[in-house]
């Protein structure tokens, strides 16, 4: 990975959903760790839920007494039944060339994803872009996923000297912890959200995919830190 030295403007981007097509699979997989515990829950129930932690899903998509009982279990099985997916999800349109471009015109990149460190690792490998991101963040960063702040601040904390940067993520849950964070977000539809429901969320752009980003002019949306 880079090292940065002398940039001091940064692009964050949340992982699933953003950079790779992971958001369904992980819905599937969580669907299929409930069934397994005899706890029904709709799919479309779940994939709302999508994009926040896991230390969060269960109870808001079953409840506290779900997650009091079956928490630990239900994560468990939701983690073995996306290594059975995790073959089928594809990098989503644009990904790689944007941090490549990015990294290539000068930006500080890093990822910071609520999501296992080792599956956020293996998205790393798939995308092809170890060497053009600096930083990678996941759940074992932060003491509190998104919405939370936590892993946002953590991130930029380790990036070090940042004077403007910016977030991009696919739901809600990545634009209302940029924003706690005293960050803009930009939002994509790639993770099933409509424009309002991020734009509702705070989100200063919507676009369909990362494709959509790679003529974006980034000083528009880069914002100081702590001017939120």
């Amino acid at each position: 990975m880079g090292t940065g030295e002398g940039m001091t403007d940064a692009i964050l981007f949340d992982i699933d959903g953003t950079l790779v097509d992971s958001t369904y699979h992980h819905a599937i997989a969580w669907q299929r760790a409930f069934h397994r515990h005899e706890v029904p829950v709709p799919l479309w129930r779940i994939h709302r839920t999508v994009g926040m932690g896991g230390d969060k899903l269960v109870a808001e998509v079953a409840g506290h007494d779900v997650e009091d009982r079956l928490g630990d279990a239900l994560r468990k099985a939701w983690r073995e039944e996306y290594v059975e997916l995790k073959a089928e999800v594809d990098a989503l349109p644009g990904a790689a060339e944007l941090v490549r471009r990015l990294r290539s015109d000068g930006y500080r990149v890093a990822l910071a994803s609520s999501g296992d460190p080792e599956f956020s690792r293996e998205a790393v490998d798939h995308l092809g872009i170890g060497d053009d991101i600096e930083l990678l963040t996941t759940s074992e960063d932060a003491d509190e996923s998104k919405p939370e702040p936590d892993l946002i601040g953590v991130t930029l904390e380790r990036l070090g000297q940042v004077e403007r940067a910016v977030m991009v993520g696919d739901t809600p849950y990545d634009v209302e912890s940029a924003e706690r964070a005293g960050l803009p977000c930009i939002g994509l539809r790639s993770g099933g959200y409509s424009d309002a429901e991020l734009t509702k969320a705070g989100a200063v752009l919507v676009v369909d995919a990362p494709e959509d980003l790679l003529n974006l002019d980034w000083n528009d949306y880069l914002q100081q830190r702590g001017d939120a």
